[in-house]
């Protein structure tokens, strides 16, 4: 860590536009985005778009981060909410699968062609819901080449990665030393990694449903979703509470219904599979397996689970984004936080070893239901024929580049969205995005009930496609904090109602508008609070944003 005086010096040579050679390159932005994830993207190819020099800050070196990782079965709730750029992201896939030389491992028309609600590849709309991670990547490569974004690759030093001068960021340090001088920020990482060093103020986990008179927020209890079947031992040995419980069973729920906790909904990788012998890599038992830590799902089995135990949702191909469902699946659960830490305050290395654990555990369990003697031939032989697509993630050993980071920190605005905003119960006045898919969080725990192994914190609540508006002011820090950052994925909202706003349609949605805001900022010389939202509505619904929809 440097002295507090080379920081400050830095300061003052970056507000300057000078080049400090302690700090090693520097590099000139009027809009600085943070995260290479689908909005980080859409929100860099706006600014460009509208001739600002932009630099586009890349962890992982792969753009679209859920989109191009696995999350290829589109969760989106009403398709009429899409416009602009997230649009033209899906009729660009859409009109890549138009081309016969596009369908490499199955004919267009052995394709089911189903989605979520409507077609995977829609001819009526010409969007594409349902896609491979290679082809997403590439569109969001294009876009950001023809727009003129800068790429850099590299990730936040999340010691010193703020650098600012009163209530305005001035420039974000680089964990290798770049600097990058910019005059409006916006933090796209599902992590909201600048948050915290631009103090801001934020929450990570489960408010109680009493703070802002919510219904599906807190601990929820043992809900029917997702969950075990009745009578599952929760011990090392069955019945012998002195043997301990099984690896990842918490000996109680830990609070009341409804009460709030630290505890962050489950984390997974939305694995990419086929059945295609050409393309099949064959997944092997991983280093370090442990049949213990299996140990449920067998008891699973045992009590009568027979299939279900993740999801094989087809994508062009004959690939699958292959995602949580089930008792025991590829969530992870509780394994993102711990007594005194979650995942949002680990760094970039402690990251990627919980990273590889989840990676580590998804392997196991496929391998495992593919090949253990204690699951039955049948479910083995089911299936048995799943395997790594060998033409996705070419350098990264076929596994997706980004762990599915559901939830981390939230900020906290003047201004928060809650389920009764989702639900429309309350009032936005000043939309800049909408939302309309399923109040959605996964499990948190594992828990001892009554005597059996009982999962916690799934919460399943259908909107009926009803869109909600998402307000400018969640997305907008306190004025005293910071007046040129803006927040588009961790944004100001409860944790049931991210559950719904976390969808990556609306992540790309919510970041082109937080996009066109900094632009307008810049222009008028103004905080990112005192844009008016009359002057912003109009310049959205130039851009092609859906700001309302008629009933």
């Amino acid at each position: 860590m440097k002295p507090i005086g080379v920081i400050l010096i830095a300061c003052l040579l970056l507000s300057c536009g000078c080049k400090s050679q302690q700090e090693g390159r520097t590099i000139q932005a009027d809009v600085v985005v943070y995260g290479d994830a689908s909005g980080g993207v859409t929100a860099a190819v706006q600014a460009a778009r509208l001739d600002k020099r932009v630099v586009l800050v890349s962890q992982y070196g792969h753009l679209g981060g859920l989109t191009s990782s696995g999350l290829g079965w589109t969760d989106l709730g009403n398709p009429r909410i899409l416009g602009g750029l997230s649009a033209e992201f899906y009729h660009r896939v859409y009109k890549h699968y138009e081309v016969n030389a596009a369908w490499t491992w199955q004919k267009r028309s052995e394709f089911a062609n189903k989605g979520q609600g409507a077609p995977a590849l829609d001819p009526n709309t010409q969007r594409a819901s349902t896609f491979e991670p290679k082809v997403a990547e590439a569109v969001f490569d294009a876009m950001a080449r023809e727009a003129g974004v800068t790429v850099i690759d590299g990730r936040l030093d999340l010691d010193n990665g703020v650098i600012k001068q009163g209530n305005r960021i001035t420039a974000i340090r680089l964990e290798d030393g770049t600097v990058i001088v910019g005059r409006m920020f916006i933090d796209a990482s599902y992590e909201g990694d600048l948050m915290p060093s631009a103090g801001v103020p934020f929450v990570v986990g489960r408010e109680a449903n009493s703070m802002f008179d919510e219904q599906g927020n807190g601990n929820t209890g043992v809900s029917r979703h997702h969950q075990f079947r009745n009578g599952i031992d929760p011990y090392v040995v069955h019945g012998d509470a002195s043997t301990g419980l099984l690896p990842g069973v918490n000996p109680s729920i830990g609070g009341e219904k409804g009460g709030g906790d630290h505890r962050l909904q489950a984390y997974c990788y939305r694995m990419v599979l086929t059945d295609a012998p050409g393309n099949r890599v064959m997944i092997e038992r991983p280093a370090g397996y442990d049949e213990r830590d299996y140990e449920l799902l067998f008891r699973s089995i045992e009590a009568g689970q027979r299939g279900g135990f993740f999801k094989l949702s087809p994508i062009p191909n004959r690939k699958t984004d292959s995602n949580n469902n089930g008792p025991v699946s590829t969530d992870y659960i509780g394994m993102n936080y711990g007594e005194g830490w979650d995942w949002s305050i680990l760094d970039h290395d402690q990251r990627n070893a919980l990273a590889e654990k989840h990676r580590d555990w998804q392997l196991g369990l496929v391998w495992t239901i593919q090949n253990h003697p204690r699951v039955p031939e049948a479910i083995r032989k089911a299936y048995a024929p799943w395997g790594l697509a060998k033409d996705e993630f070419v350098d990264n050993s076929h596994w997706p580049y980004n762990l599915y980071v559901r939830e981390a920190r939230r900020m906290r605005s003047g201004f928060v969205m809650t389920e009764n905003h989702c639900k429309r119960r309350l009032p936005v006045d000043d939309p800049i995005s909408m939302g309309a898919y399923t109040l959605d969080s996964h499990h948190t725990q594992r828990v001892v009930v009554n005597g059996m192994v009982k999962n916690e914190g799934d919460i399943q609540t259908y909107l009926g496609g009803k869109a909600y508006g998402i307000s400018y002011r969640a997305i907008v820090p306190p004025k005293s904090a910071c007046e040129n950052l803006l927040v588009p994925w961790a944004l100001s909202a409860t944790h049931i109602a991210f559950g719904s706003i976390r969808m990556e349609p609306v992540f790309m949605i919510t970041s082109q508008s937080a996009a066109v805001a900094a632009c307008y900022a810049i222009d008028n010389g103004v905080a990112v609070q005192d844009v008016p939202y009359a002057d912003l509505r109009k310049l959205l619904i130039g851009q092609g944003q859906k700001l309302a929809l008629p009933d």
